[in-house]
């Protein structure tokens, strides 16, 4: 989700959008009791501080009168997958065979509107499709947690509450505006909500009408989120006509430079004796760009641009931006391989979605209730990779990954 209009506020350090939050690992919580006699006092005391100015008395009672705090969200405030999971298993998740097909999908039938979005904003179709995959698998998964109980209890419980209030104070000015109907102002944990995971602050300022039906519609219109995540980078700084970047491959040894934001022209990444990843000289028009090395020097190397700064600033993460960018790039060709050149550097490599059903599969032929298999490696689940690991002699982290896989292929019905 892009940060509360990334001029204000970095989202990153707090936030993850629905998709990111169910396709990559969903994470153990304990959920703490909250007081809903502290939680009305904390909104009695919010009523009247300078956030608030601007939402009416009769906005405030309609959806703050009885409302509780939900306690599930507060543990989440720390678990957020881009930061705690190694690159290949949050790659591996958000950008599989699925993933592109069904992008591709979206692409097509969506170009004429990508199109006239692309007039307006200058933004490449394909950033503006991988952005709408990895936020809400392409308006898939946008999270069902209503918006004013999410972040009402930010504000009053957890760390960060001074942000949440500002964005307690946006989504209740959308509500008092009549831009998204209540019932459909649902979201994530954290209060992004649509199809492309804006923050309520966010959607003010961005947010635009891009099919002309006089609503700012990021939920059920297509064409206005779309747009709106286009106005975005665009606001952010994006170059039309630029590359994000592109992979590359390292001489033997390399001891230079390795900051993304440390920019640098082309004859200084040839000097270097850096090549593109196939081993091609770098091309002579690509712009100023920094060294992402997710892994260290072992692992992928990327020269990243200024595009690819813009997607970063949608949710300050490097491994985020970096799914969006490769996603991005299969969608706007027919390259079938997934992966990038260089592999990472693990030998136990993360696994798509499709392995993790069939890994939930093998794990219920084995006797374990986990639910039914989604692709979304939760409690139950990892509780029994635990298990297993166990009997069978390997570490036990409740990781999903190949060895894992590999293991239950070869005993596939052993009871446990």
């Amino acid at each position: 989700m892009p940060n509360a209009y990334r001029l204000t506020l970095t989202l990153a350090c707090l936030l993850i959008a629905p998709c990111l939050t169910s396709v990559v690992q969903a994470q153990d919580t304990t959920p703490p009791a909250l007081s809903q006699t502290e939680f009305s006092q904390c909104l009695a005391g919010l009523r009247h501080g300078d956030n608030f100015a601007r939402i009416s008395d009769g906005t405030w009672k309609q959806y703050t009168t009885n409302l509780a705090p939900d306690g599930s969200i507060l543990p989440l405030l720390d678990k957020q997958p881009e930061f705690t999971l190694p690159a290949w298993d949050y790659i591996a998740m958000l950008v599989d065979q699925e993933r592109v097909a069904d992008g591709r999908a979206a692409y097509q039938q969506w170009l004429p509107v990508l199109r006239q979005i692309q007039s307006r904003y200058g933004v490449d179709p394909a950033i503006v499709v991988g952005v709408w995959g990895v936020e809400s698998n392409f308006g898939k998964i946008t999270g069902g947690r209503p918006l004013v109980q999410s972040l009402g209890t930010l504000s009053c419980f957890g760390r960060r509450q001074a942000y949440f209030r500002g964005e307690f104070a946006a989504a209740l000015q959308i509500l008092q505006n009549g831009d998204i109907a209540p019932d459909k102002l649902n979201g994530s944990w954290a209060g992004a909500f649509g199809q492309t995971q804006f923050m309520p602050s966010t959607f003010l300022h961005t947010a635009v009408d891009f099919d002309g039906d006089g609503h700012r519609d990021v939920v059920g219109s297509v064409p206005d989120a779309l747009a709106s995540t286009a106005n975005f980078l665009h606001q952010a700084g994006y170059r039309t006509g630029e590359p994000w970047g592109l992979e590359v491959k390292l001489p033997a040894g390399y001891a230079g430079s390795s900051a993304r934001k440390s920019k640098h022209d082309v004859a200084y990444w040839i000097a270097q004796g850096i090549k593109q990843a196939n081993g091609k000289p770098l091309p002579p028009n690509l712009p100023d760009t920094g060294l992402l090395l997710p892994t260290g020097t072992q692992g992928p190397a990327f020269l990243t641009g200024k595009n690819f700064d813009t997607i970063y600033s949608y949710n300050a993460s490097e491994n985020y931006a970096l799914a969006i960018a490769q996603l991005s790039t299969l969608v706007g060709n027919d390259n079938d391989h997934i992966g990038f050149v260089t592999p990472w550097p693990t030998d136990d490599p993360g696994l798509s979605r499709a392995e993790n059903r069939e890994l939930q599969t093998l794990l219920q032929a084995r006797g374990y209730d986990i639910g039914a298999p989604d692709g979304l490696i939760g409690t139950k689940t990892r509780v029994a990779i635990r298990t297993e690991q166990g009997r069978l002699g390997m570490p036990v982290d409740g990781r999903a990954g190949q060895k894992m896989l590999a293991a239950l292929r070869a005993q596939p019905s052993a009871a446990h």
